[in-house]
């Protein structure tokens, strides 16, 4: 296996996902309550990073075992039909990766405590089950409502807890402050789904997977990409208004003249090759602002 099929079968390009709500909850961590451990920060990246890699690799794995369309999309679009990879090899590399990110993650919740492994037991089982199963959570309304939360609030929460984990106060205020500095992130992720999802209805129904843009119709699936958008940009302003993000976090509203173009672009077409890109550009530049305009301020603190 190649260096550029490894990386097209774990979808590297899909990795700001992670990597920015990372950045954010250490950002925020510093700011709020001064605390940041770096030893275990990088070691929970690693993990993380790993993690995502092979939950990457048992989507194209799954979708390969479980496609109907064997001709076209099994053979021609699947990566591992396509590349002709190893069953075998592609199985016990997603295996492995899984086991080495968990290791690591029991680690760091020996020095932590018992509430990384709850919330790693959130991530593993979403991420596993997310396209594994007889009903994997991807092919069903519901993929949205994961992705996004696990990815953009937990992967915060998680970073934020292991920084904080001697004074994190573990309450509903400490809980819902979490989820405003994610917002944005986490709408931005799921918005990622929902474009994927709108710009594969035909091709996911041929394969008899139904997911949410399928109930809800192209035109109202459209209209929602539009309002995750706008609530994700009012998140943004209210974490500053309520002071848990420095002012320096407005600055990300600069982007806000991409972020509507790309957004337009997608409603005008869908097509996967054409303008899911949109929503890929929009979670980029919209999480990496919000991110980099945060680390802005974090020199003064």
């Amino acid at each position: 296996m190649s260096l550029r099929v490894f990386l097209e079968l774990v979808e590297i390009k899909a990795k700001t996902a992670s990597i920015l709500p990372f950045v954010l909850g250490a950002c925020y961590s510093w700011y709020n309550y001064r605390s940041i451990h770096p030893g275990l920060l990088i070691l929970f990246f690693i993990a993380m990073f790993i993690f995502n890699m092979s939950v990457d690799i048992m989507d194209n794995y799954n979708d390969y075992h479980h496609a109907i369309d064997t001709d076209n999309y099994q053979q021609k679009t699947n990566i591992i039909g396509r590349e002709h990879l190893s069953i075998r090899l592609v199985f016990w590399l997603m295996c492995s990766m899984i086991a080495v990110s968990a290791l690591i993650g029991l680690g760091i919740s020996v020095v932590v405590g018992w509430p990384l492994l709850l919330m790693g037991f959130i991530c593993y089982f979403v991420g596993i089950f997310y396209s594994s199963g007889p009903k994997p959570l991807s092919s069903l309304p519901l993929g949205e409502l994961f992705s996004g939360p696990v990815m953009g609030f937990m992967i915060t929460l998680i970073c934020v807890y292991i920084n904080t984990y001697q004074i994190f106060t573990w309450n509903w205020i400490s809980l819902g402050k979490v989820l405003l500095i994610s917002l944005p992130d986490t709408l931005w992720i799921s918005n990622l789904m929902l474009a994927n999802n709108i710009c594969d209805l035909a091709e996911d129904e041929s394969n008899h997977r139904y997911t949410l843009v399928h109930y809800l119709k192209k035109e109202r699936a459209l209209h929602f990409f539009g309002i995750m958008n706008v609530a994700a940009i009012i998140g943004l302003i209210a974490a500053v208004f309520v002071g848990i993000a420095p002012w320096t976090v407005l600055l990300s509203l600069l982007a806000l003249p991409v972020i509507i173009k790309q957004v337009r672009l997608f409603w005008q077409k869908q097509v996967k090759k054409e303008t899911f890109s949109c929503a890929i550009k929009i979670l980029a530049i919209g999480a990496a602002s919000q991110a980099i305009s945060f680390l802005i301020y974090m020199p003064f603190v």
